[in-house]
Order: structure tokens, then sequence, then C-alpha cells
């Protein structure tokens, strides 16, 4: 075994420029801790040592030098005189180093050498590829629709007799390497075709077993505030911040700006000339409608904005909850804009309450009224 793991460090330092030091590391720290799964005993102080040259493992255990045995209940102990065939100038109460060889412990050390330099091997090509391409998590690519594969979700218990899920992963070619987009990084009804170009927000960079691959997304609030800073200078150069963003991917977005220069509006400098800044993002969003607003840390002004376009008459924080580390708020509207103010299907006070973080409950004023009207009667 130590000629073949010998040969694939040479390999892998030549072609993955893997250096053997951190494989033989990282070899050495799982092998003691397969050893400790496997090999139960308490008392018994082993290390594993990896020689750097020729790639042979050792096993070695530590022990304690007696006159005779029953001295310690600690640690395994050795005779003086075994002790001296091993290190000629041993002494009694020495700590020597032992090496043994536990059964089986071959074939499972080559087991646990093939994982880790199959993991090196997974994390360097990652490395490779985030280098090559000069991206990271978080970053936008570019990528054309190589095809879609269709992917069968396994039925949980219970489901028998339902029909089959059916996801669809695109793929997309972006250069050298592939990436890949989940139904849930896919906007609702969009359409992926082969050829089509997209740009895209990177997710993850993952290693598995069949090589490094990159998920990607175009569902996922960060992917607008990537947008902007593409299309807004102000952004790029931190005089116009994003301080929150609240998505639900192709119906409705909302941003919470502000700007670092009393000179430069938020607001203005994000939509652009004639709206051409915000407006190119809209169209990379097949058509998804984007609020801007204005980020307050007074939360009545900040609520009131995230609620837009619905006018609010009145923000009530509930400062007991405050004091309670529970950001709560009931908003008061005219019975005109109660139903713009929550949305359909709510989408207006979901979106506004992942923007500000605080709990919304919408009233109209005359409800309002009435409820103040209830509670001072039972009062009373």
């Amino acid at each position: 075994m130590k000629n073949e793991l010998n040969e694939a460090l040479d390999l892998l330092e030549k072609e993955k420029n893997i250096k053997r030091e951190i494989i033989l590391e990282a070899l050495e720290n799982a092998l003691i801790h397969t050893y400790k799964k496997n090999y139960k005993d308490e008392q018994e102080d082993v290390d594993i040592k990896v020689d750097p040259k020729t790639g042979e493992i050792k096993v070695v255990s530590k022990r304690l030098v007696v006159e005779e045995y029953g001295d310690s209940e600690d640690v395994i102990e050795i005779l003086l005189e075994d002790a001296k065939k091993i290190k000629k100038k041993a002494a009694v109460g020495d700590i020597i180093e032992v090496e043994i060889l536990p059964k089986n412990f071959g074939r499972i050390a080559a087991g646990t050498a093939k994982q880790i330099i199959l993991q090196k091997i997974r994390e360097a090509e990652r490395e490779q590829i985030l280098h090559d391409f000069n991206i990271g998590e978080g970053d936008i690519i570019s990528g054309t629709v190589d095809r879609i594969e269709r992917v069968e979700l396994k039925k949980k218990e219970g489901e028998e007799s339902l029909p089959a899920k059916t996801r669809y992963n695109v793929i997309f070619n972006i250069g050298k390497a592939e990436a890949i987009m989940p139904t849930k990084g896919q906007i609702h009804g969009e359409t992926y075709a082969h050829g089509m170009k997209f740009h895209l927000y990177i997710k993850d960079v993952n290693s598995s077993p069949k090589g490094t691959f990159i998920q990607v997304s175009r569902t996922e609030p960060d992917f607008v505030v990537k947008l902007f800073e593409r299309e807004v200078p102000e952004i790029k150069e931190g005089i116009v911040e994003i301080k929150s963003v609240s998505r639900e991917a192709g119906v409705r977005s909302k941003i919470a700006v502000i700007s670092n220069d009393k000179d430069v509006e938020p607001i203005g400098a994000c939509v652009g000339n004639r709206g051409i800044r915000v407006n190119a993002v809209v169209d990379e969003l097949c058509g998804e409608k984007i609020d801007i607003v204005n980020y307050s840390e007074n939360p009545e002004e900040l609520i009131s904005a995230a609620l837009l376009p619905a006018q609010v008459s009145k923000v009530i924080v509930d400062e007991e909850a405050l004091e309670n580390g529970k950001k709560e708020a009931v908003v008061i509207v005219d019975e005109s804009q109660l139903s713009l103010a929550i949305g359909k299907s709510g989408l207006n006070a979901r979106l506004a309450a992942r923007l500000t973080g605080w709990k919304i409950d919408i009233k109209s004023s005359s409800a309002y009224l009435q409820e103040i009207s209830e509670n001072d009667d039972s009062e009373d």
C-alpha cells in the first residue's frame, strides 16, 4: 500500500499542484480518528505517522516504562527490559513509542487514504475553478443553456398513490465548466431553451465524487442586489447602499436604499435617467416589478416606506414587545388603501415584513377605531 500511496502523492503534486504535506496531515488526523473509532482501548495513547518520503503508515503506541506490570492503571505499560530493546537508554518512568500493527488496520488505512485523496482532489478542483474564472460564491456569471435534465423526486412515505413529482435542472455552459440550476433557482414562468443566454447568481461551488460543479440561481434576493451593482455606479462605489432586500422571484422585489453622500438621492440613482437603470434590472428578471424605497433607522418611517405604493396613515410600534426583543407594529391605513397595503394574496405586506424585519399588522382606520372603542367599553 505504501508504494501506491507514494505514487498517488507524487502524481497529485505534479498534476493537481496539491502539496503532499497537506494530504499527509489530513490523512494522519483521519487515521487517528478512524483508529479510535475501530479500536477502542481507552488506555492506549496512539499516534499515527505517515512517512513523507515513502508514504509508509506506522501506528505508534505510547507506553510507560515500568519495572513490573501493575504500576499504573492510567496507561499501557512496557517492562524495562523490553523497552531497552526498542530504545537502549530507556529508563523507568519514560514514555516510549512502540510500533504496533492492529488487525485489519492496513485495509482500513487504505480506505481512509483513498477518501482523503479524493477529498483533496475535489477541493483542489474547486479552488482551481474559482481561480480560473476569478469568481466566488455571490458573484454573477453569464451562461448559455446547454441542456435540461429531468429529475424525478422520490416519493415520501404515504405518497405511493400520488403521481411522481418531476423537476427539471437547467445545465449551463459557462466556458470551461458547467453550472447547474435546480428548480428552486428558476424564476417561475421563465423559459429556458438550448442556446439561450442568462446572467446567473453563483449560490454554491460544490465538489462530489462526480466532480466539481457550480450551483447557480436566478431567484436569490441577493441576485437583485448584484444586478443593481452592475447598473448603478454609485452602488459599486459605495455612495449608495442597499440596506435590505426582499423578493418573491418573478413577481416583485423591494429594496431599501440609503445614500452616504447628501448630494446623491439614492432612489433617483437606482432608477436612473428615464428609468434606464431600474428597467435594465427588470428586463433581466423577466419583468419582475421592483419597489425602491428609502431606508431609515426610524421604524415608523421604514415601515411606511416598505408598504409603498400604499399610503400609510400611522405606524404604532408595540413598545412592550420591543422591550422583550420582538419587533411588532400596527399599521393604520385608510379603507381605500387597505387592499393595496396588503397586496394580492398578502404579497405587499409579506415583502414589507421581510424588508424591515418587523411583524406588521395592517388595519383600516375604521377597524382600528372600532377596536379602541370596544376596549374602552370593556374597561368600563
